[in-house]
């Protein structure tokens, strides 16, 4: 068999005045077998569709198809031309679909922080909407302490943050996002848990567990400021150990604990989940967006249009 040197199809381009086209159209006539009716789908003349394989052939110095008044069929090199040509072709497709679907920010990466649960809530939503609209873009997200996070958005390895309240340490563009509201945990035989929903001072006599992780810093500053009094606050006891930790500690009665909303769908036998209210209503925590005004990753700005579509409200703040 004769043996057929392709050298890849930019250094055809240059030395030997390939195109694609020229490759699309004999892998069309060994598709269809026949010039004529490879002809008549690429919406091409005939003789144009000759010209174009017989240039190949020429090039190449190899005849990719034998004649006949039946039609064409692949020599044995002319197959090993057409395996290579449809890989070459495929890949070129490919390359085309992915750049410009990168520059329309639908395809490429996007690297999200946060602080909060994904069991349930707003941000878990807000990515199975944007999985669901752009699966092509490859989503990573990053759970860490707000200060390993701030570190990684401002190196360029994290696109955005999402977390609670204010962050004024950080020079970047921010967005409000939305409100979630606070709950109480508590065994399910807790005398609390009596009620279907709670006030802080409720909480008076009580310990109260917190996660040295965020966002256990940001609620028990909302706990101090509903409680001005110390003598109103209950005990806090702060552990260093995740959310789901702390709840282990107060199914075993170590305590009672205080969560958000996003993080109530992760279910634990034993516990109950009690609104914390004050005299105005529910009481809620802020989230925001931050992200580097130098980022010109496509995939960022067409989360942040998500962002806006689902939180239309928020993104009118400045």
């Amino acid at each position: 068999m004769e043996r057929l040197n392709f050298p890849g199809l930019l250094k055809a381009d240059r030395s030997l005045g390939v195109n694609v086209d020229q490759l699309q159209h004999a892998i069309t006539a060994a598709d269809y077998g026949s010039f004529r009716q490879a002809a008549e789908v690429l919406s091409i003349k005939q003789s144009t569709l000759s010209r174009s394989i017989r240039l190949l052939e020429y090039r190449f110095g190899t005849t990719i198809f034998e004649r006949s008044s039946g039609g064409v069929r692949a020599t044995p090199t002319g197959r090993q031309f057409l395996r290579i040509a449809r890989s070459i072709v495929e890949q070129l497709d490919a390359l085309a679909t992915i750049t410009r679907a990168n520059g329309r920010g639908e395809a490429g990466r996007l690297a999200i922080g946060f602080c909060t649960s994904l069991t349930a809530g707003n941000l878990r939503a807000s990515l199975l909407d944007f999985r669901q609209r752009y699966p092509q873009i490859e989503l990573a997200t990053v759970e860490r302490r707000r200060t390993h996070l701030v570190t990684a958005l401002r190196n360029g390895v994290l696109d955005i943050l999402i977390v609670i309240g204010r962050m004024t340490s950080l020079n970047s563009n921010t967005k409000p996002l939305w409100n979630e509201r606070v709950f109480a945990v508590l065994p399910a035989e807790h005398p609390l848990a009596r009620g279907t929903a709670l006030y802080w001072t409720d909480l008076r006599d009580e310990a109260v567990i917190l996660s040295r992780y965020d966002p256990g810093q940001e609620i028990e500053d909302l706990l101090v400021s509903k409680l001005v009094s110390r003598v109103d606050r209950p005990r806090i006891d702060r552990h260093d150990v995740s959310r789901g930790v702390v709840k282990s500690l107060v199914t075993m009665n170590a305590g009672i604990s205080i969560v958000l909303e996003s993080d109530i769908g992760a279910n634990f036998s034993g516990l109950v989940y009690r609104e914390l209210r004050d005299g105005t209503g529910p009481s809620v925590l802020s989230y925001s967006a931050y992200w580097q005004n130098d980022n010109e990753n496509p995939a960022l700005e067409t989360f942040l249009k998500l962002l806006s579509e689902r939180y239309p409200s928020s993104f009118l703040a400045t």
